[in-house]
């Protein structure tokens, strides 16, 4: 029989005891696959990327159109003058309809003068524009601290979503000083983010997807993969709660931020409306103007995550462009079914259907002269709210 030393007894059992935990460990180290660094940014890529910005820039000076007409009107714009002077403030207060304005209006026009500025900026190569565009961010970032009352949601999300996209171009293509750019980033970090990335809960979906819009935005230009994830979680979960398929069953399904489950809860969501249909969205019997803003923030949305390697397009399936085509089919004259709101609708969609249509006709291929229609008719698209200058950065450029 073996018989073993008594030192080598001792060091048995401690070597046993070693192996099992290298095992442990072993087994307990994730895969490669789930230690792999997500992939990084496209930049610049909120909305638009590079390649879009230098089509649209060489139509502007080749004078083609539709983009030298859009230029033209940008141009001329109030938000276009290099004398614009910002009017920020330290707290924003923002009631039902913007009622009480204490720096409501000033904050979306400046964020929205200095999309403008920043498009100005890459179209001329005038770095006058790009220092104003970097004046207007940085005068709101030396003061902002908050937005309050019943409207800071909204609020944040249309200026947070025109600040991303100023802040993203002058980031990534203006090679002169932005000495605040730091400061400029906390305040979309810890000012504007944490208001608009957890969604709206059941407030009117044009609120979720536009504080979504904001959100996914702000991810890409501050490099955040978990706030980027997040958006993307919000945007999956509100899409089919507002644009209605018939796959979804007998009635619209409740968005995932919001506990709804019976019929009468969701027809009593969809503003009062009993009868369902392909493109039907759950803010058009309320009137066409909000709905529109739902239907292109989740475009821009859509849009952002195509320039980041994610198909939200895709997984849309025909929400989308049934939800266009429903609306610019009655905003081209179609008659209203006698099922739909009672019989009367409140048009006024906008000039918000650039970008779906841009991706589906000229990126995709597919025929959509309803909406195509209606996207002639309001070219060129101006500014308003949180969505800017889309003819020029957006038509016939499949890029």
């Amino acid at each position: 029989m073996l018989r073993l030393h008594r030192p080598l007894l001792l060091i048995l059992p401690l070597t046993l005891t070693l192996i099992a935990a290298s095992a442990v460990m072993v087994a307990a180290r994730p895969s490669a696959a789930a230690t792999k660094a997500p992939a990084p940014f496209q930049h610049p890529g909120v909305l638009v990327d590079k390649a879009q910005l230098d089509f649209a820039r060489q139509q502007v000076l080749a004078g083609a159109q539709p983009q030298k007409a859009a230029y033209d009107a940008m141009k001329a714009s109030s938000y276009a003058a290099l004398s614009y002077t910002p009017k920020p403030r330290a707290i924003v207060e923002c009631g039902s309809s913007s009622n009480p304005n204490n720096g409501c209006s000033d904050e979306r026009d400046d964020a929205l003068a200095a999309y403008t500025h920043a498009l100005l900026w890459y179209i001329t190569r005038d770095d006058r524009y790009a220092k104003k565009a970097i004046q207007i961010m940085d005068a709101w970032s030396a003061v902002l601290k908050d937005h309050n009352n019943s409207n800071a949601p909204l609020q944040t999300g249309w200026s947070g979503a025109s600040f991303s996209r100023a802040g993203e171009l002058i980031k990534h293509t203006y090679g002169g000083q932005w000495a605040q750019r730091g400061r400029f980033e906390k305040m979309l970090r810890d000012v504007y983010l944490p208001e608009v990335r957890n969604g709206a809960g059941c407030k009117n979906g044009n609120w979720e997807l536009i504080m979504t819009d904001a959100a996914i935005g702000i991810a890409v230009f501050l490099d955040d993969h978990a706030a980027f994830d997040k958006a993307l979680s919000i945007w999956r979960g509100r899409l089919p709660g507002y644009v209605y398929e018939t796959t979804d069953g007998a009635y619209p399904t409740a968005p995932s931020t919001c506990p709804k489950d019976t019929r009468q809860e969701i027809v009593d969501y969809w503003q009062g409306q009993s009868t369902f249909s392909n493109g039907l969205a759950q803010e058009t019997c309320r009137d066409f103007g909000h709905t529109g803003w739902g239907l292109t923030a989740a475009t821009h949305v859509a849009e952002t995550a195509y320039h980041q390697g994610v198909n939200l397009y895709a997984e849309a399936g025909r929400r989308l462009t049934d939800g266009y085509y429903f609306h610019t089919r009655l905003e081209n004259g179609a008659a209203v079914p006698s099922n739909l709101c009672g019989g009367t609708v409140k048009k006024g969609l906008g000039a918000v259907t650039e970008v779906v249509y841009n991706h589906y006709h000229n990126r995709l291929g597919e025929q959509m002269p309803t909406t195509l229609a209606y996207t002639e008719s309001k070219r060129p698209a101006g500014a308003n709210y949180f969505f800017a200058w889309e003819t020029l950065t957006h038509a016939n450029n499949p890029r």
